[in-house]
């Protein structure tokens, strides 16, 4: 109030006071001005803050110094930290609204936020309330989701205690509790956090952070189906496969027994050997003898995820971390100065699981040297590592009867082709067979019968198929395929 205007109304005040009628003047017009504006604009402030009047009626007078309890979670949790709150939502005794918030794309805010007044705080002045954002979040194999709220407020009656609890996905997962108890905050937070690993969707699963390697792509934590291999189609020296057998399946189906003795159940199996000697069909195999286990596969673009592969196996152990071409994270170095390479980074997460952490690292590599000084320095990290041989004659005999599928092998001498072979891996021989029923397929007479019927390879056809890949133009090919040129190489096919 300005000093005319008080002393007009100092002056009218001593005017009544003497019995004299009150005029009105220019400064009851000015003052009586000002409070309608006062009223005009906090009716439509208030009308423009729709979300303060739902928490003012809500949580009642006071609401803005009720305190606040925020919990957090990585971006692939979503979908677990919906479940968590809509399985704590549905106990009994409890009653919720949820309203859905409008403008809160690249909008930063809170419920602290939403305590200011509107016209002080331009972030909370783009809100509303309107529909319901959400997503739909991969939520298991073949497809599956789960509608995921983007943005949204609860308003909860928890057994006659009023809660306001905020979800947000912007970035990471965020959970807001306001409530006049920060107690009862605190533990709502944390048994949905418990809820959530409860229900949590990758619990048994096979999951990949980033390229896959045995299913197709998908986003950045994709589920998979289990791999099925029989143990028959694993074409490995049978003491070689004994050994792996032992450290990986042997220790989890033991896993009871062995800590109750007192025995450590976190291992490290390698896999290294010349690139198609079998590595990745042999993790396939192993994963598949592991029903119920949590697998979580990381490579190729995704291998700086190597953290939170480590964190969500922690949390549903048993599980097994594998870590495809782990030779290609050896030189990496993360993004900023003076921090360890991904490979070091990889063993750090190893050693802060605990003894008893029922948790497999299963690591491929075509190149063991240039892990060796980093895995001999940080001993026990790796405890188990097995060497993939070339194939043998007598692998190569059973290879060639497991990738010949319904093919007819018409030959008038088998040994033939196991001879000129000899240094070649599993991913040569599955496509020589392959070239070879490409020829028997164009030499056929389409009127020889049925398109269905048997291809007959004959020594002609593999023959010709064997002499392309050992032709010295096709060196670049038999790299690909991982193999040498073996002895007697056949001079260019015209």
């Amino acid at each position: 109030m300005d000093d005319g205007e008080s002393g007009v109304r100092s002056a009218g005040i001593a005017a009544a006071a003497a019995g004299e009628p009150l005029r009105p003047e220019l400064a009851d017009v000015v003052r009586l001005g000002r409070r309608l504006v006062r009223l005009v604009v906090g009716a439509a402030r208030a009308e423009d803050q729709p979300l303060q009047r739902l928490l003012s009626g809500h949580l009642g007078p006071g609401w803005a110094s009720v305190p606040v309890v925020t919990g957090a979670w990585a971006p692939h949790d979503h979908v677990n930290v919906q479940i968590g709150l809509d399985a704590w939502l549905a106990a009994p005794g409890r009653r919720h609204e949820l309203v859905g918030i409008t403008g809160f794309r690249h909008a930063p805010f809170g419920l602290g936020d939403l305590a200011q007044p509107g016209g002080l705080n331009p972030h909370v002045r783009v809100l509303g309330v309107g529909g319901v954002a959400v997503a739909a979040i991969p939520a298991g194999p073949g497809g599956q989701t789960r509608s995921c709220l983007q943005c949204g407020l609860y308003l909860v009656d928890d057994r006659g205690t009023p809660l306001a609890v905020l979800l947000r996905e912007q970035g990471e997962v965020t959970l807001e509790v306001a409530g006049r108890g920060q107690d009862h905050a605190k533990a709502m937070l944390e048994e949905v956090r418990r809820l959530a690993v409860e229900h949590n969707v990758y619990r048994g699963q096979v999951v990949a952070f980033g390229a896959e390697v045995f299913g197709p792509s998908g986003s950045p934590l994709s589920f998979l189906a289990r791999p099925r291999v029989d143990r028959s189609q694993v074409v490995l020296p049978q003491d070689l496969l004994d050994g792996i057998e032992q450290q990986v399946l042997g220790v989890a189906r033991h896993a009871l027994r062995l800590r109750g003795a007192g025995q450590h159940l976190k291992r490290g199996v390698l896999l290294h050997g010349a690139p198609g000697t079998g590595k990745t069909h042999t993790l396939r195999y192993l994963l598949g003898e592991m029903p119920g286990v949590t697998a979580v596969v990381i490579s190729g673009g995704a291998l700086h995820l190597i953290r939170e592969a480590c964190s969500v196996a922690r949390t549903l152990q048993p599980a097994v971390v594998v870590v495809e071409d782990v030779d290609l994270i050896a030189e990496q170095r993360m993004p900023h100065r003076g921090q360890h390479p991904l490979l070091f980074q990889l063993l750090n997460e190893m050693d802060g699981l605990g003894e008893d952490a029922d948790v497999t690292f299963l690591l491929t590599t075509n190149r063991a040297d240039m892990l060796e000084a980093a895995l001999a320095a940080r001993p026990g990290r790796v405890d188990h590592a097995a060497e993939l041989p070339l194939p043998d004659a007598d692998a190569r005999r059973k290879l060639i009867r497991l990738y010949q599928g319904s093919l007819l092998l018409d030959l008038a001498d088998p040994e033939l082709v196991i001879s000129r072979t000899e240094g070649v891996t599993a991913s040569f021989l599955k496509e020589l067979l392959r070239r070879a029923a490409l020829y028997a397929a164009q030499d056929e007479d389409p009127g020889d019968g049925p398109a269905d019927r048997p291809l007959r390879v004959t020594d002609a056809h593999l023959s010709a198929a064997l002499d392309r890949l050992l032709d010295t133009r096709s060196q670049l090919t038999r790299a690909l395929l991982g193999a040498r040129a073996p002895q007697g190489t056949t001079p260019a096919v015209p």
